[in-house]
C-alpha cells in the first residue's frame, strides 16, 4: 500500500520517505491497518476489475460535474471526460496532489468543492 502511495502520490519516487510531507505516518498505518483487521483491501481493487471486462459500458453521467485531473496523468484527454460526463462545469489539471489528492492537499480539494457547490442551484 505504501508503495502505491509513493508511486502515484505527489512526492519524488526517489525519496520515497517524502510521502510524509503530505501524508503522516500515522495516517498511512491507520490505513494499512483498517484494510488489514476488515480484509477488505480487495474492494479498492473493484472497480479496477470491473472495468476490465467485456460488460456493457457504464452510461454517461447527466448531473453537473467538476473534474481535476491529478498531474501524474496530464495527458488524460479532456474530450474523453467530456464524452462520459455530459455536463462538465469545471475541469482542470492540477498541479499539487497526486492520486490522492483529496488526502495530500485536502485543503485546495476542499476550497475546489466549495466553489464548484456554490455554482449549483438548489433543487
Amino acid at each position: 500500500m505504501t508503495e502505491k502511495l509513493v508511486e502515484w502520490g505527489d512526492s519524488p519516487t526517489e525519496r520515497p520517505e517524502e510521502i510524509e510531507r503530505t501524508l503522516s505516518r500515522e495516517r498511512i498505518l491507520t490505513e494499512a491497518t483498517i484494510y488489514w483487521i476488515t480484509q477488505s483491501i480487495g474492494t479498492s481493487f473493484r472497480p479496477y476489475y470491473e472495468g476490465d471486462d467485456d460488460s456493457e459500458p457504464s452510461p454517461p453521467v447527466e448531473v453537473p460535474a467538476s473534474i481535476h485531473i491529478q498531474r501524474h496523468e496530464n495527458d488524460y484527454p479532456e474530450s474523453l471526460a467530456r464524452s462520459f460526463y455530459r455536463d462538465i462545469r469545471v475541469f482542470e489539471r492540477l498541479q499539487t496532489g497526486g492520486h490522492f489528492a483529496v488526502a495530500e492537499v485536502p485543503g485546495a480539494m476542499a476550497e475546489r468543492v466549495r466553489a464548484f457547490a456554490s455554482t449549483l442551484s438548489p433543487v
